[in-house]
């Protein structure tokens, strides 16, 4: 076993191999960013080294300064985590040619299995099936459209490097064509630098069923079952689950036997998944699965499988690479419950899943899982720290298991709804309505459930009257402690007839609210609203409600939502709360990637103004009404959330950005 590692990675993937290490008696090594200095992976590694600014291409990708932070400390080998170097051939050669070892799969097996295209056409050689498409080298727009038609749309145009849902686009018409292949190269190219696609047929009802499989550098290969990620957004996976709902041994043997094929035709050696694509459309069938690609290093989702198997894949890892045979046989790895792990990313759902920013100043995860279930958290962050623009906004997995699915289910939504994040728009609402929704609880789940269901998924009802209360009751101070800002500390005091009520200003979205708060003789306070708010337009409390406060806003919580008020400053002037109009302005930091009109075009509502690149995704910025653009942004700003995109030449009541 190694005696000392380092983590080429950051965030919760980087704290995640840290323990396990630790548990072996590996020592780590960190690396991080100008962004990452007091990061949590940098506080648990033994080491940290500095290898540049914020940005990844001057850090987490930098090859040259990761391999010289590992000469420098002394470490045998390197882990890659995943994303960044994790499947770059080129970063294996030069890790073995420092003489250190790189904790994955060989330079050869990535480069085999690295390019979609490539990749496939092995897979038929090694009687794997494969959608059909095409997958040739050939990239001219006449010929693509050409077997676009061949194939019969809908078609899916992908990027034949990377994943994530980067570079992916799905075409209903021939006419969509052009617009769809040049968007999706642009994404690719950004994302991967490899502006390459392929196209294949678009399945009516597809699962994404993914299977992982292990190998040794001494010819062993062994599966590990498989996993159901087909509940996704924008092509990304929300919540992933082992095994698949519906699975038949049939179409489990047909499938395993396939991964383990595909493994050991390019001699695999470490962890690694061989995504498939599933027709559901008459059921789970044996003949009715396809290969997709093959990531070659560790998946995000690879706890479900550790929970239902047993198994600590990145200790198998870490033995297999210090050249340890596997650690179990075939026979002896055994599928046992359910497992669930949902993905809580700090993003606006709501709001077509736009990545949010900022500082997470309450973070409280729930202290067990419900009787009979166990579980996990796997995070790279800690209260204070701050999500930036720079990373994927991924906050934390939350992981389940139990006996069997139902079990595993409610386990995932009674975790999930005593979950508190605040400082930032994250997703647990969302997640929990997921997790609710009948067609997902009946395991009657494809690629397209969540797009159906998008608009009821994400709507969050307005907060209760009781919960604006709780709100005005943290925000007036009454009663608070002179060591604690929690008003429901203790009691408000000594009054010889009746408390005065404070009067209270609060700020819901749009929505100025106005309470009166006083405490009753028996200590507990009571709150009356102003109406529109409020039916009932008076409140006790009893008991103490989940909330956080921070710098100017009090979060209250109801299950998985959690509802942020502002508290206005009485002294702030009244003119800072008006928005200019006639103006857009970005919904968060980002690249302007193109722009499609320019200064005195008179444009129509709907009509793209820009492309806007943020978190390595293009979103569409539209014009919200009919008017004449007076000044936009110019291709190649850099601009930061709030920035004035547009200005148009006549005046509009201000209208809210149309991203796609």
């Amino acid at each position: 076993m190694f005696a000392k590692i380092l983590i080429a990675n950051r965030g919760e993937i980087a704290c995640r191999v840290i323990r396990t290490a630790r548990k072996l008696g590996v020592r780590t090594v960190a690396v991080y960013s100008d962004a990452d200095a007091r990061s949590l992976h940098v506080e648990m590694a033994d080491e940290a080294v500095h290898i540049g600014p914020s940005r990844v291409g001057e850090s987490y990708l930098r090859g040259d300064k990761i391999i010289a932070a590992a000469l420098t400390t002394g470490a045998q080998a390197i882990h890659p985590g995943y994303g960044f170097l994790s499947e770059n051939p080129d970063f294996a050669d030069q890790v073995t040619a420092a003489g250190l070892i790189f904790i994955g799969p060989s330079a050869a097996s990535i480069r085999a299995m690295g390019l979609k295209d490539a990749a496939k056409r092995l897979m038929e050689k090694a009687g794997v099936p494969v959608v059909p498409g095409y997958h040739g080298e050939a990239q001219e727009i006449v010929l693509l459209a050409s077997k676009a038609r061949e194939i019969g749309y809908p078609v899916l145009i992908k990027a034949r490097a990377g994943g994530g849902g980067k570079g992916m686009r799905r075409v209903e018409h021939p006419d969509e064509f052009s617009e769809a292949l040049s968007s999706a190269r642009r994404e690719a190219k950004a994302a991967f630098g490899d502006d390459r696609v392929l196209v294949e047929k678009y399945v009516d009802k597809p699962r994404h069923i993914e299977v992982q499989v292990f190998g040794d550098n001494f010819g062993n290969a062994v599966h590990l079952y498989e996993r159901d990620c087909s509940a996704q957004r924008r092509h990304q996976k929300v919540i992933e689950e082992s095994p698949a709902p519906g699975m038949t041994e049939a179409l489990r043997k047909a499938m395993t036997d396939a991964a383990v094929k595909a493994a050991k035709a390019i001699n695999y050696s470490g962890a690694g998944t061989i995504e498939f694509i599933v027709d559901a459309s008459q059921g789970l069938k044996a003949d009715r699965f396809w290969f997709m690609e093959m990531n070659t290093r560790l998946q995000v989702e690879h706890p479900v499988t550790e929970m239902v198997t047993g198994t600590d894949l990145v200790e198998w890892q870490l033995r297999v690479a210090s050249g340890e045979k596997l650690p179990k046989t075939q026979s002896e790895i055994a599928l046992t419950g359910h497992a669930f792990e949902a993905r809580i990313y700090a993003e606006d759902a709501a709001k077509g899943f736009l990545p949010a920013t900022g500082t997470l100043h309450h973070l409280r995860f729930p202290d067990a899982a419900p009787q009979g279930a166990t579980m996990r958290i796997e995070t790279g962050v800690r209260a204070g720290d701050a999500i930036s623009p720079y990373y994927d906004p991924m906050i934390a997995k939350l992981v389940v298991h139990a006996t069997d699915r139902q079990a595993a289910l409610e386990a995932l939504g009674a975790a999930l709804s005593r979950t508190e994040i605040a400082g930032s728009t994250v997703n647990t609402a969302f997640l929990a309505a997921l997790a609710a929704d009948p067609d997902f609880a009946a395991g009657d789940v494809d690629t397209s459930l969540i797009g159906r269901h998008q608009a009821a998924l994400t709507i969050v009802p307005p907060p209760s009257g009781e919960t604006i209360a709780a709100a005005a009751v943290a925000a007036s101070g009454a009663g608070a402690s002179p060591l604690s800002d929690d008003p429901w500390s203790s009691l408000a005091g000594y009054a010889h007839f009746h408390s005065v009520a404070r009067r209270t200003w609060l700020k819901f979205g749009e929505d100025d609210i106005a309470a009166k708060v006083s405490v009753r003789p028996d200590g507990r306070f009571q709150v009356a609203l102003d109406k529109p708010y409020d039916d009932t337009n008076s409140h006790d409390f009893r008991a103490a409600p989940r909330l956080a406060r921070w710098p100017g806003h009090i979060t209250v919580f109801e299950g998985a939502v959690g509802y942020t008020f502002a508290v206005p400053d009485p002294l702030a002037r009244a003119d800072d709360a008006a928005a200019s109009t006639g103006s857009l302005r970005a919904p968060m930091p980002g690249l302007v990637k193109l722009v499609r009109v320019g200064k005195g075009d008179a444009v129509i509502k709907g009509q793209p103004l820009l492309i806007l690149e943020a978190m390595k995704m293009e979103h569409t910025i539209s014009a919200p009404h009919d008017g004449v653009i007076a000044e936009i942004a110019t291709e190649g700003a850099q601009v930061t959330d709030g920035t004035v995109l547009v200005r148009f030449v006549e005046e509009h009541n201000a209208a809210t950005t149309a991203v796609s």
